[in-house]
């Protein structure tokens, strides 16, 4: 999948002062319709200790997350090798390789992204966006660390998000966000 080609959704997540959050809009659409607007595109794996979230097709996005999980287990929760493990078997395995999606993972140290063409992506700036409202909710979210640090993880996410849904048509004001608990 082209990440260009990529749209219907934005997916954010932030770590800001040692805290991870990761939120996305629950808009779900076919073509030029809204077909449910309150899909849950973010979940947390791993006993809680690590934040995930997808852009694409639901059904691939379920697909991935689980085998992310299955990786996690495999890997004893080491978030970086279960992504690469990922990535690899996503771009070589003849029936992963149809699966329409990208993925964020995060925990509070780090933040990837993963895609079907092998990539694992580790942002500059901890800020990790996908989808089409998602260049929209990068630029929000940086602003928001450089000019008001005193906001949460949580709130910079959730700002980030009511931006984008304003600008972009496929990202609604359906909101979940989630946090690593203490």
């Amino acid at each position: 999948m082209n990440l260009s080609e990529l749209h219907a959704t934005t997916v954010v997540g932030v770590i800001h002062n040692g805290k991870a959050a990761i939120g996305s809009d629950g808009q779900a659409t076919m073509d030029k319709t809204v077909m449910k607007s309150t899909v849950k595109k973010v979940r947390k794996l791993y006993n809680g200790k690590i934040l995930a979230g997808f852009a694409g097709s639901t059904a691939d996005a379920f697909t991935l997350f689980e085998k992310y999980e299955e990786k996690l287990n495999e890997y004893n929760g080491s978030m970086e090798r279960a992504a690469v493990e990922l990535a690899k078997e996503w771009r070589k395995d003849k029936f992963l390789q149809k699966l329409q999606a990208l993925l964020i993972v995060m925990n509070n140290e780090k933040s990837l992204v993963i895609s079907g063409q092998g990539d694992v992506i580790e942002p500059d700036d901890e800020i990790a966006t996908i989808g089409s409202g998602g260049s929209y909710a990068l630029s929000a979210a940086r602003a928001m660390v450089k000019h008001a640090p005193k906001l949460s993880s949580r709130q910079i996410v959730e700002d980030a998000l009511h931006i984008a849904a304003d600008i972009d048509i496929y990202t609604n004001h359906n909101i979940t966000i989630l946090e690593i608990e203490d």
